[in-house]
């Protein structure tokens, strides 16, 4: 049956939801072999996916998937890219998430290792101390005492792993790097989503839509960042109250200055690890706190705490500003990982 499947997609005949959500039964159960998964990705690369694929392939993953079930009452939310910009640039999204959080978010971050980076939101989480094993009850908890979190994709994505050899043989970005960041462990609705490609800036709301996704934003910027930049516009798109609106945003608009993107890109682990302290501490560079803030902009405006972009920074940089991220970012590792190691770092 997966034979005739991935014939059809060589011959370019797109697939029905049916027939991509019985393809990913058999994979994610184990029952294909490496060179089966590799002629199933490559073919469905180079046709490229539809809507219905793509929504076929995530629902079942998140039928695979290990759940989380929050206990916090309030809006929550996500904020990740598909990553593969290839930029090298300092953890942009996790920075922003306990910025938002600091300013009355709830965030359940999901995330792995980079995949084409320096360094990836779990090896943050991970220097810190956090265990990237925790049991989903156990992050349940540490949400609920902190209002963020961190799922690692590895842990709450264990069928995923009958992928990674076909991956790693493709070379080059597949769906499973568009579906990574919508599989959200937390099941949330409400999403601050980075893309790689403008094709999925106003694709990825509608399919999230079809599958009861509240407030969603997908941004791309113009020099390349599955991020919101400050060096360059960035485009935007935006479902809310079930309609979708495209925008871009010009960081000078909002009252950020231009930077270049050398302003905030890193070369080692390390680099990574104190840009993010630096960032939440107030002590990086104007670049990196002004690019954390315009992403966490992003982040309060999904979580229905602000109404704009301008209002969205200016708390954003008060929150850095006054002390709050950093402090939260204190309590957080007193909990769940090693002090010393933050404090050897401040």
């Amino acid at each position: 049956m997966i034979s005739d499947l991935i014939s059809k997609l060589q011959q370019k005949t797109d697939l029905t939801y049916d027939q991509m959500n019985h393809i990913m039964t058999e994979i994610l159960s184990g029952k294909t072999n490496d060179k089966e998964n590799l002629d199933f990705l490559s073919s469905l690369t180079e046709k490229g996916e539809t809507d219905d694929e793509l929504l076929g392939m995530l629902d079942k993953m998140q039928e695979f998937a290990l759940k989380v079930e929050p206990k916090n009452k309030g809006r929550i939310i996500d904020m990740c890219g598909t990553g593969g910009d290839n930029l090298q640039t300092f953890n942009i999204s996790t920075a922003a998430s306990f910025v938002v959080t600091a300013a009355g978010g709830i965030v359940a971050k999901h995330g792995n290792r980079s995949s084409s980076g320096v360094s990836g939101s779990a090896d943050i989480f991970e220097y810190f101390g956090y265990d990237l094993n925790s049991e989903p009850g156990k992050i349940a908890d540490i949400l609920q005492k902190h209002n963020i979190c961190f799922m690692f994709a590895q842990k709450f994505h264990p069928a995923m792993r009958h992928v990674s050899n076909a991956r790693k043989q493709l070379g080059k970005r597949s769906a499973f790097n568009l579906l990574g960041p919508l599989s959200n462990p937390a099941c949330v609705k409400n999403q601050m989503i980075g893309v790689f490609s403008i094709e999925f800036l106003d694709r990825l709301p509608l399919i999230l839509k079809r599958n009861g996704a509240e407030n969603i934003m997908t941004v791309r910027s113009d020099d390349g960042m599955d991020e919101f930049s400050t060096s360059a516009t960035n485009r935007v798109c935006v479902l809310r109250n079930d309609k979708v609106l495209m925008n871009s945003i010009d960081p000078q608009v909002v009252g950020l200055h231009k930077s270049t993107l050398k302003d905030i890109q890193i070369k080692t682990k390390e680099d990574a690890i104190k840009a993010f302290v630096g960032v939440l501490n107030n002590t990086s560079n104007q670049a990196m706190i002004e690019t954390t803030a315009l992403n966490a902009a992003g982040g309060l405006i999904v979580a229905n705490i602000v109404n704009n972009f301008e209002e969205g920074v200016e708390l954003a940089l008060n929150t850095i500003k006054d002390g709050k991220a950093f402090k939260l970012l204190e309590r957080f590792v007193a909990d769940t990982g090693d002090i010393s190691k933050l404090k050897e770092m401040v």
